[in-house]
Protein backbone atom coordinates (compact mmCIF):
# COMPACT_ATOMS: atom_id res chain seq x y z
CA UNK A 1 0.00 0.00 0.00
CA UNK A 2 0.92 3.72 -1.15
CA UNK A 3 1.76 6.10 2.11
CA UNK A 4 -2.13 7.98 0.90
CA UNK A 5 -3.67 4.15 1.17
CA UNK A 6 -2.79 3.19 5.08
CA UNK A 7 -4.59 0.28 6.38
CA UNK A 8 -5.83 -0.44 10.16
CA UNK A 9 -6.48 2.02 12.95
CA UNK A 10 -5.12 5.58 11.50
CA UNK A 11 -5.55 7.31 14.75
CA UNK A 12 -2.74 5.99 16.43
CA UNK A 13 -0.36 5.45 13.65
CA UNK A 14 2.32 8.01 11.89
CA UNK A 15 1.09 9.52 8.33
CA UNK A 16 3.51 9.75 5.84
CA UNK A 17 2.00 11.90 2.69
CA UNK A 18 3.52 12.99 -0.41
CA UNK A 19 2.37 17.00 -0.37
CA UNK A 20 1.76 17.46 -3.67
CA UNK A 21 -0.51 14.18 -5.08
CA UNK A 22 -0.54 13.63 -8.84
CA UNK A 23 -3.64 12.03 -8.05
CA UNK A 24 -6.47 14.71 -8.84
CA UNK A 25 -9.46 13.00 -6.85
CA UNK A 26 -7.04 14.17 -3.41
CA UNK A 27 -7.35 17.70 -3.90
CA UNK A 28 -10.69 19.25 -2.16
CA UNK A 29 -12.08 22.09 -4.20
CA UNK A 30 -11.85 25.21 -2.65
CA UNK A 31 -14.99 27.94 -2.17
CA UNK A 32 -13.06 29.90 -5.15
CA UNK A 33 -12.39 28.23 -8.78
CA UNK A 34 -9.00 27.24 -9.45
CA UNK A 35 -8.08 27.15 -5.77
CA UNK A 36 -7.85 23.40 -3.86
CA UNK A 37 -6.98 22.41 -0.89
CA UNK A 38 -4.57 18.85 -0.33
CA UNK A 39 -5.41 17.21 3.10
CA UNK A 40 -3.07 16.39 5.65
CA UNK A 41 -3.61 16.21 8.65
CA UNK A 42 -6.89 16.92 10.97
CA UNK A 43 -6.53 16.90 14.64
CA UNK A 44 -9.54 17.11 16.45
CA UNK A 45 -7.91 17.71 19.69
CA UNK A 46 -5.83 20.56 19.43
CA UNK A 47 -8.44 22.01 16.19
CA UNK A 48 -5.77 21.87 14.09
CA UNK A 49 -4.97 21.21 10.47
CA UNK A 50 -2.86 21.13 7.62
CA UNK A 51 -2.77 20.85 3.97
CA UNK A 52 -1.12 21.92 0.68
CA UNK A 53 -3.31 24.76 -0.55
CA UNK A 54 -2.97 24.83 -4.28
CA UNK A 55 -3.33 28.18 -6.44
CA UNK A 56 -4.05 28.36 -10.15
CA UNK A 57 -6.25 31.56 -10.22
CA UNK A 58 -5.07 34.58 -10.09
CA UNK A 59 -6.16 38.32 -8.43
CA UNK A 60 -7.68 37.91 -5.22
CA UNK A 61 -8.33 34.58 -3.18
CA UNK A 62 -9.57 34.95 -0.19
CA UNK A 63 -9.86 37.64 2.41
CA UNK A 64 -9.66 36.18 6.18
CA UNK A 65 -8.06 35.86 9.81
CA UNK A 66 -7.31 33.37 12.03
CA UNK A 67 -8.16 33.11 15.56
CA UNK A 68 -4.85 31.62 16.34
CA UNK A 69 -1.26 31.31 14.54
CA UNK A 70 -0.52 30.21 11.47
CA UNK A 71 2.38 28.81 9.56
CA UNK A 72 2.89 28.41 6.07
CA UNK A 73 6.02 27.14 3.72
CA UNK A 74 5.82 28.23 -0.05
CA UNK A 75 6.91 24.52 -2.00
CA UNK A 76 6.58 26.08 -5.57
CA UNK A 77 5.94 29.32 -7.28
CA UNK A 78 4.39 32.65 -5.58
CA UNK A 79 1.73 34.33 -4.04
CA UNK A 80 1.27 37.76 -1.97
CA UNK A 81 -0.92 39.45 0.54
CA UNK A 82 -2.52 42.62 -0.22
CA UNK A 83 -1.63 44.34 2.61
CA UNK A 84 2.06 43.51 2.26
CA UNK A 85 4.79 44.70 0.33
CA UNK A 86 6.17 41.49 -0.03
CA UNK A 87 6.03 38.53 -2.01
CA UNK A 88 6.41 34.75 -0.63
CA UNK A 89 7.98 32.22 -3.24
CA UNK A 90 9.04 29.08 -2.91
CA UNK A 91 11.30 27.92 -0.09
CA UNK A 92 9.71 30.89 2.38
CA UNK A 93 8.59 30.45 5.49
CA UNK A 94 5.95 32.57 6.90
CA UNK A 95 3.92 32.91 10.48
CA UNK A 96 1.18 34.88 10.57
CA UNK A 97 0.04 36.08 14.40
CA UNK A 98 -3.06 35.38 15.62
CA UNK A 99 -5.63 37.65 14.48
CA UNK A 100 -4.03 39.12 11.38
CA UNK A 101 -6.49 40.14 8.46
CA UNK A 102 -5.11 39.70 5.13
CA UNK A 103 -6.33 39.29 1.82
CA UNK A 104 -4.47 36.38 -0.37
CA UNK A 105 -3.76 37.20 -4.31
CA UNK A 106 -3.16 34.86 -6.20
CA UNK A 107 0.34 35.30 -8.69
CA UNK A 108 0.92 34.53 -12.62
CA UNK A 109 2.40 30.73 -12.97
CA UNK A 110 -0.16 29.58 -9.23
CA UNK A 111 1.37 28.02 -6.38
CA UNK A 112 1.63 25.05 -4.02
CA UNK A 113 1.74 26.19 -0.23
CA UNK A 114 2.13 24.03 3.28
CA UNK A 115 -0.19 25.34 5.74
CA UNK A 116 -0.49 24.14 9.39
CA UNK A 117 -3.70 26.05 11.04
CA UNK A 118 -5.64 25.97 14.38
CA UNK A 119 -8.59 27.39 15.51
CA UNK A 120 -10.76 29.23 12.81
CA UNK A 121 -10.41 31.01 9.76
CA UNK A 122 -12.65 33.57 9.80
CA UNK A 123 -13.53 34.57 6.01
CA UNK A 124 -14.39 38.43 5.37
CA UNK A 125 -15.58 41.11 3.05
CA UNK A 126 -14.03 44.43 1.76
CA UNK A 127 -15.24 45.99 4.95
CA UNK A 128 -13.86 43.73 7.66
CA UNK A 129 -17.57 41.50 8.32
CA UNK A 130 -16.99 38.10 8.80
CA UNK A 131 -19.25 36.16 6.23
CA UNK A 132 -18.03 32.56 6.64
CA UNK A 133 -15.76 30.57 8.84
CA UNK A 134 -13.69 27.49 8.79
CA UNK A 135 -12.32 24.91 11.77
CA UNK A 136 -10.86 21.40 11.39
CA UNK A 137 -14.49 20.19 11.71
CA UNK A 138 -15.63 21.92 8.50
CA UNK A 139 -12.76 20.79 7.00
CA UNK A 140 -13.11 17.73 7.38
CA UNK A 141 -16.78 17.39 6.35
CA UNK A 142 -15.62 19.63 3.06
CA UNK A 143 -13.24 16.85 2.71
CA UNK A 144 -15.62 14.00 3.54
CA UNK A 145 -18.41 15.12 0.73
CA UNK A 146 -15.32 15.80 -2.03
CA UNK A 147 -13.75 12.32 -1.29
CA UNK A 148 -17.61 10.85 -1.71
CA UNK A 149 -18.19 12.89 -4.68
CA UNK A 150 -14.78 11.81 -6.22
CA UNK A 151 -15.44 7.87 -5.78
CA UNK A 152 -12.87 7.48 -2.77
CA UNK A 153 -16.56 7.23 -0.43
CA UNK A 154 -16.89 9.43 2.95
CA UNK A 155 -14.71 7.45 5.28
CA UNK A 156 -11.51 8.11 3.15
CA UNK A 157 -11.06 11.50 5.06
CA UNK A 158 -10.42 9.48 8.54
CA UNK A 159 -6.77 8.48 6.91
CA UNK A 160 -6.08 12.15 7.64
CA UNK A 161 -7.63 12.68 11.11
CA UNK A 162 -5.49 12.44 14.24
Amino acid sequence: MTQDHPAGDFRHSELLLETSSQDDRLWVPAAMDGVWMRPLMFDTVSGAWANVTRIRAEGKISRHAHACPVQAYVLSGQWRYRERDWIATAGHYLLEPAGDTHTLIGLPGGSETLFWIAGSLIELDDDDRPVGQSNVFTRIEQSAAHFEKVGLGRDYVRRYIR
